[in-house]
């Protein structure tokens, strides 16, 4: 059967597993009671420990006189857990520990100096060489090891608060120490603070004469470029004289062009209207004249009285052709005056023009200046720079002196003793009654546990689960271990078949063949030995040894089941299998279930091994029954020394043992010895191989092999070991077997 199956055709018998603590009572009792005993002897004899803690509060505590300026209480930095673990670091440092055992004298108490409190015992240990002299430790190291077992400095979760916890057989040395701890770690950071400022101000002193000095040489260096190295003349806008008279020229040398383009696009318009004879009323310029625009008002004055006269005179009147002669003068009065403002307009350009060109020289000149100027305003710029920034230098460390001086008779730390140690009143190691009871509990715990692992690993706790499909197994009566003394029989007839194959699937039909007789036994007095004739080969088709082992090797097979109708001699075939499979590799168990152990013996030399008989009845657990064989890497469990019959009322666990024991072999080989159908159905399961071994084929080997086909065996091999030697071949004689 699979392993899943198997598993579920188990199951654990609580009543059985549990039944085992009322069984092993007095052993539990007796145990929980002895370890009791010792706890509260331990407990009663142990030297007392008191132990006291001291707290600190981590905080930054300035005040408004020695807060730095321009800081408020908002800007002051706020420890991390980073930072309260390392001031825990600096409070278990060896520095301190080292001024607080010198302060207290620990290093003349017994209890931190092991070197004065030495035993006898001890001694003679040191002197023998078995042991280290402690003498040999400097006694600063000594008392610093005892003080780092003693005391436990950590930082209390989620606060700035760290505990100094310390623990001492003397009360009173439990409370100071770890106060002593605390101041001195209060005076460690007072005087490393003072250190500080005393360094800060021996640092700034210097620096700032220095950079007093090199500010006023900076100033100096400014002022001399700017008065004596260079005429850089500064006007208005703190702008240089050079580049601010350009910027001026600039804007009139624009205004200067623009004046000339529009006196020359207006002397362009009248020039042209005076050549095409067009009207000059178009030209802004011409009529802005005073002279034109009264020589227009005469001109329409003319035409207005030419028309009234028109109109009872003749063309040719003498009075109308003056007023048109006056009306054509006036007409060139007025180009003349327009040619007039045309050269007015283009004496203006040529004015502008002249005046642009001064203005273009004067600029030439003030952009080389103010190109002069601003490479020195560049020098001046960078000395400008160098002096302010030894300036700025200069009134901060000035600042920073006048804090640090401001701070030197007030230093205030980043740490305060809120809780200090009490001297305690009541140890707290040991306690009686909690060590005491927790001895009692888990003694009683652990040897039901143990109790109860026993009886499970042993399998007495197991039985088959409700609806399993393993049988019930009679009781079967066993024989007595030793080998019944025969008679001698008369030799079986050989029977002769046809060839069959190595797998029986048809019925062999046996015919009777002369055999030679076998000799009476040696051992009976009086009688000489004679020479055993040599064996004759059956022709069943059974196969040799090495076929078997090749068989289950390539099938994979989990369980191999031997049957020996001819009893003890046959029985070899599952040995040498076994032996077989073994050296090619495979994990191998051979589990003899023979009543005479002729499986097994020979490959332990004896038959006093506990074996499946001690299994079943719950007298050795598994590893107390598998034994290894004298000639190779087979594993053995034996037929064993208990009584077969009360072995047989346990017989429903036999399918348990061997699933237990198919899941931790790679094949379980079982040698049954002349069993039938019905006693190997209990042993069968998923991938199983069943094997008959034989010597002769004889009648009685014939029928065993018939029954065992007819009975759901159709796949049975015939096996023999004949022709196969090996070291401590079984051949155990006579056949013990019924």
């Amino acid at each position: 059967m699979s392993d899943q199956s198997a598993a579920a055709d188990v199951d654990v018998d609580l009543r059985q597993l549990f039944a085992s603590l009322a069984r092993n009572w007095l052993r539990i009792l007796v145990i929980t009671l002895l370890v009791t005993g010792l706890a509260f002897a331990f407990a009663w004899l142990a030297t007392p420990h008191y132990k006291a803690t001291t707290q600190l509060k981590i905080q930054l505590s300035e005040s408004a006189y020695t807060r730095p300026a321009g800081t408020n209480e908002d800007d002051k930095p706020v420890l991390d857990a980073e930072g309260v673990a390392t001031e825990v670091q600096v409070i278990s440092s060896s520095d301190i520990l080292k001024q607080v055992a010198a302060d207290l004298k620990l290093g003349d108490k017994p209890e931190f100096n092991y070197a004065l409190g030495m035993s006898p015992v001890t001694r003679l240990l040191v002197i023998a060489g078995l042991k280290s002299d402690p003498e040999e430790i400097p006694l600063e190291e000594r008392v610093l090891t005892k003080m780092r077992d003693k005391l436990n400095v950590y930082g209390v979760e989620k606060t700035r608060v760290i505990a100094v916890e310390f623990s001492s057989e003397d009360p009173q040395l439990a409370a100071d120490i770890p106060n002593a701890i605390a101041k001195a770690y209060l005076a460690y950071q007072a005087d490393a603070k003072t250190k500080s400022n005393a360094a800060a101000t021996a640092f700034l002193g210097p620096e700032i004469d220095d950079l007093q000095k090199q500010v006023r040489d900076a100033e100096a260096k400014v002022a001399a470029f700017r008065s004596a190295q260079s005429d850089l003349l500064m006007g208005g806008n703190n702008s240089v004289l050079a580049t601010q008279q350009l910027s001026e020229l600039s804007t009139e040398l624009s205004r200067v062009r623009a004046s000339r383009a529009s006196a020359e696009a207006t002397a362009e318009r009248v020039r042209q209207a005076l050549q095409n004879g067009g009207s000059l009323d178009a030209v802004p310029e011409v009529l802005s004249s005073d002279l034109i625009q009264r020589l227009r008002e005469r001109q329409i004055e003319l035409r207005t009285n030419i028309a009234d006269l028109s109109t009872t005179l003749l063309d040719n009147h003498p009075r109308l052709r003056a007023m048109r002669s006056q009306l054509a003068d006036l007409d060139g009065q007025i180009r003349n005056e327009a040619q007039k403002i045309m050269r007015g307009l283009l004496t203006q350009a040529q004015t502008a023009q002249a005046r642009e060109n001064q203005l273009i020289s004067d600029v030439n000149k003030l952009k080389a200046a103010s190109s002069r100027a601003g490479e020195e305003q560049v020098q001046l710029d960078a000395l400008q720079r160098e002096a302010n920034v030894r300036r700025q230098q200069l009134e901060s460390y000035m600042a920073s002196f006048r804090e640090v001086s401001s701070r030197k008779n007030y230093l205030p730390v980043d740490a305060s003793v809120f809780s200090e140690a009490r001297v305690p009143s009541e140890p707290y190691f040991p306690k009686l009654v909690p060590i005491v009871g927790a001895a009692l509990v888990g003694s009683l715990l652990l040897m039901s546990v143990i109790t109860l692992l026993q009886e499970l690993f042993s399998g007495r706790a197991m039985r088959p689960a409700p609806g399993a499909r393993f049988e019930r197994i009679e009781q079967v009566a066993m024989s007595a271990m030793s080998a019944p003394d025969v008679d001698p029989e008369p030799a079986p007839e050989v029977v002769e078949v046809d060839d069959q194959p190595t797998t029986m699937e048809s019925e062999l039909v046996p015919e009777p063949e002369p055999a030679p007789a076998v000799q009476e036994d040696a051992a009976i007095a009086g009688s000489e030995p004679q020479a055993e004739p040599e064996p004759v080969r059956s022709s069943l088709g059974e196969i040799d040894v090495e076929k078997a082992a090749e068989k289950l090797i390539a099938s994979g097979a989990a369980r191999a089941i031997f049957v020996s109708p001819e009893g003890d001699e046959a029985a070899a075939s599952a040995v040498l299998v076994a032996r077989e499979v073994s050296d090619a590799g495979l994990r191998v168990l051979l589990l003899d279930l023979t009543a005479s152990g002729a499986a097994s013996r020979p490959m332990l030399d004896s038959g006093l091994f506990p074996g499946i008989t001690n299994l079943l009845a719950s007298e050795a657990q598994f590893s107390d029954v598998i034994h290894a064989d004298l000639y190779s890497d087979c594993h053995v469990v034996p037929v064993g020394t208990a009584d077969p019959v009360r072995a047989m009322r346990a017989a429903d666990r036999l399918p348990i043992i061997m699933q237990s024991l198919t899941t931790a072999y790679d094949l379980v080989i079982v040698e049954c010895g002349p069993a039938d159908a019905q006693g190997i159905s209990r042993l069968v399961g998923d991938s199983t191989e069943v094997f008959m071994s034989m010597l002769q084929a004889d009648d009685e080997v014939a029928q065993a092999a018939v029954e065992l086909i007819e009975s759901g065996y159709p796949d049975l091999t015939l096996v023999t070991p004949i022709g196969h030697e090996t070291p401590g071949n079984p051949v155990p004689g006579r056949r013990s077997a019924a």
